[in-house]
């Protein structure tokens, strides 16, 4: 009968190998068309501030390539990412924002690299946290738009965190 040894340092090296290095940008939805529109649909479209904000973002969000882009089901976080789905031949994926967590399994999980996730000023701080297994951010103000979180994994594990303003 022969023995087969693998040396540790091989199965160290197949380990960090399978670990990987990911780019999750985060953003809330654009502004919103006014209240009115609130008030008989619940779902608000962009106004036409907030279509011109989505261009945008197409155009900071473009150097990071999302191989997957992620929105709620709300038409603001839709027509929020549209654009930049638009140029990169991809689909936008809905998401559940009170399943977060199986969100971030499934990114922690794929191969995929690149992703942009659209949300809520209550929701991607969240999503953000839950990104770094760490509670730093806080709900966003409801005035505040123009501001990515670009969340950084390196060998599977939380790196860093940039914030932009765009």
């Amino acid at each position: 009968m022969k023995i087969i040894v693998i040396p540790v340092v091989l199965l160290l090296c197949f380990g960090a190998a399978a670990a990987q290095n990911k780019t999750i940008v985060l953003v809330r939805h654009a502004e919103k068309a006014g209240e009115t529109e609130m008030n008989k649909t619940g779902d608000p479209d962009l106004s036409s501030e907030g279509q011109a904000r989505a261009v945008r973002l197409m155009k900071v969000v473009k150097k990071y390539k999302p191989h997957e882009i992620f929105a709620t089901a709300y038409k603001r976080t839709q027509h929020t990412v549209a654009p930049i789905a638009a140029s990169r031949h991809k689909q936008v994926q809905t998401y559940d924002t009170r399943e977060q967590a199986k969100l971030v399994d499934q990114i922690m999980a794929s191969k995929t690299e690149h992703y942009l996730i659209a949300g809520h000023s209550n929701t991607i701080p969240e999503l953000a946290n839950l990104l770094m297994k760490k509670d730093v951010f806080k709900q966003v103000p409801d005035t505040e738009y123009g501001v990515i979180w670009v969340v950084k994994i390196r060998n599977g594990a939380f790196k860093r965190v940039e914030v932009y303003e765009y």
